[in-house]
C-alpha cells in the first residue's frame, strides 16, 4: 500500500477526532482507532513514513502515529 494512501486514510480518521475538545484525548483516540483497525504492516508503514519526516500526516495525527512508533520503538520494531 502506498504511504500516501495511508496518510491520506490516517488524516481522515483525524478529521473525525478534531471535533474533540480536549486534543491528548483525540490523539488517543486515533492511535486507539489505527491499532484496532490496521493491519500490522499498514503500521509499520505509516512508522516507516513517519520515521522518513512524516510528510502530510496533519498535527493531531502526527502526534498520534508518534505514539505509535514510539511504542514499536520500545518493542524492538
Amino acid at each position: 500500500m502506498h504511504s500516501e494512501y495511508l496518510v491520506r486514510m490516517a488524516n481522515d480518521i483525524g478529521h473525525f477526532f478534531a471535533a474533540e475538545p480536549d486534543q491528548n484525548e483525540a490523539t488517543q483516540h486515533i492511535l486507539a482507532h489505527i491499532k484496532r483497525f490496521w493491519d500490522p504492516r499498514m503500521r509499520a508503514q505509516i512508522i516507516a513514513h513517519y520515521r522518513a519526516g512524516g510528510e502530510g500526516l496533519n498535527g493531531i495525527v502526527r502526534s498520534a502515529v508518534e505514539a505509535l512508533a514510539q511504542e514499536a520503538a520500545a518493542q524492538g520494531k
